[in-house]
């Protein structure tokens, strides 16, 4: 009936409305609603199809048979010469369309029908869900802590729920229910059940993202990152460039009495951070990674990807750092091993190769001056030194080192 039909498209165009489902989708779902009905009703395996008409509403529903020479399955096939008997104009391959008249539909047929459009309004949305989050891969998402479950935590995304498993967790972290978060979009799966979004708190890239919202000369392209090496919940180096001489990429990304980085901080629950000027020369680089630490000097084994870096005495522990983070951080933000020595440690040969190499044009070597002076050099009196091939990893350093190197780190 005409009133039938223009609340069907009524109805259909509030649905597309609140759910934002495109109309097209909902009307597929209603027809393949009303051929479950159909068949179901009438226990037939035929092969109905159903057509809306897209602007008046009226519903059409008809049995679709291919025309053969010889009918083998007749529930899908009808005879050539039958067909022709319908119209002259039919040919083998055609398919002829039966009207059926709906009438009679009882309520297991109509409760079918509404399971199939209520399942198919489910999956359109699902894949809009989809979607929408897969292109955010790799991007920040801002969600609310539902809940702690075996471990997961699943947080609030608004239009669908995320999951941060334990691996993606920063150690020592807890989520307390209603708390908003900041997480990395790792991944988005398909499965049985909708969607499945995985976020992380320990990426690497949420420190890049961060750093995007936080420091506008990084959103704009004027600061890039270039490298960036964590270990989340404790420490990160991140190496940045300017592509505009006028900025300094490292204090555009500190800010003004160090706001800027301290909100990333607060947002990472109080992980420090190293922010180095990223630099061609890999031994400036090299030099640089190894902030806060002053390096003397970088020597370079490019075949072996080894860089033998040199600090004063003084700067052993800082160099190395805590459990050696501070080298461990360096050599994966650079991608050269790092060998770390004292200018104490150093051989005859090993000072002669550093005579003999290029100086840095930002480092000063402290041997330089006391040589050019007639004095004597700082590793007059030289511990026997280990060979540069056999040091795998940054030296050990003894107690008193060691808590010095804890007390900077403390002070910092």
């Amino acid at each position: 009936m005409p009133g039938d039909n223009l609340d069907l498209l009524g109805a259909i165009g509030e649905l597309e409305r609140e759910r934002g489902i495109d109309r097209e989708t909902l009307l597929s779902a209603v027809e393949a609603a009303l051929v479950s009905a159909y068949k179901r009703n009438y226990n037939t395996t035929e092969n109905v199809a159903a057509r809306i008409d897209r602007r008046g509403g009226q519903v059409e529903m008809f049995v679709v048979k291919r025309v053969v020479e010889e009918v083998l399955d007749a529930t899908a096939e009808i005879a050539l010469l039958e067909a022709t008997r319908i119209d002259p104009a039919y040919q083998s391959g055609d398919t002829v369309e039966f009207p059926v008249v709906l009438k009679d539909f009882g309520r297991i047929a109509a409760q079918t029908a509404k399971q199939v459009v209520v399942q198919r309004i489910r999956e359109a949305e699902r894949g809009m869900i989809y979607d929408e989050y897969v292109q955010r891969e790799g991007d920040i998402v801002t969600g609310v802590v539902q809940r702690v479950q075996s471990r997961n935590v699943f947080v609030d995304l608004g239009k669908t729920e995320a999951v941060l498993p334990p691996p993606e967790q920063m150690p020592g972290d807890t989520y307390n229910a209603g708390e908003r978060v900041k997480l990395f979009l790792v991944e988005v799966r398909r499965t049985t059940k909708g969607p499945q979004v995985i976020v992380s708190r320990t990426h690497p890239g949420l420190l890049k993202r961060l750093f995007e919202l936080e420091v506008p000369e990084i959103h704009d392209g004027l600061v890039e990152v270039k490298a960036i090496a964590r270990e989340a919940g404790t420490r990160s180096k991140i190496a940045v460039i300017s592509r505009d001489d006028n900025i300094d990429p490292v204090g555009a990304c500190v800010g003004h009495k160090g706001m800027r980085v301290q909100q990333v901080v607060a947002e990472l629950r109080g992980e420090k951070i190293d922010i180095v000027k990223w630099s061609p020369n890999p031994a400036e680089f090299v030099a640089n990674a190894l902030s806060p630490s002053k390096v003397s000097h970088v020597l370079l084994n490019e075949e072996e990807k080894v860089a033998r870096v040199v600090v004063p005495d003084f700067q052993l522990s800082l160099a190395i750092g805590r459990a050696g983070q501070n080298a461990r951080l360096a050599a994966k933000i650079t991608g050269w091993r790092i060998d770390i020595r004292s200018e104490s440690q150093l051989t005859e040969q090993e000072r002669q190769e550093i005579a003999d190499a290029p100086a840095l044009a930002s480092l000063s070597a402290p041997w330089s001056q006391a040589t050019a002076t007639g004095g004597s050099a700082p590793w007059a009196a030289s511990a026997p030194a280990v060979p540069w091939a056999g040091a795998g990893a940054a030296p050990t350093v003894d107690a008193a080192e060691d808590a010095a190197a804890h007390r900077r780190d403390d002070e910092e």
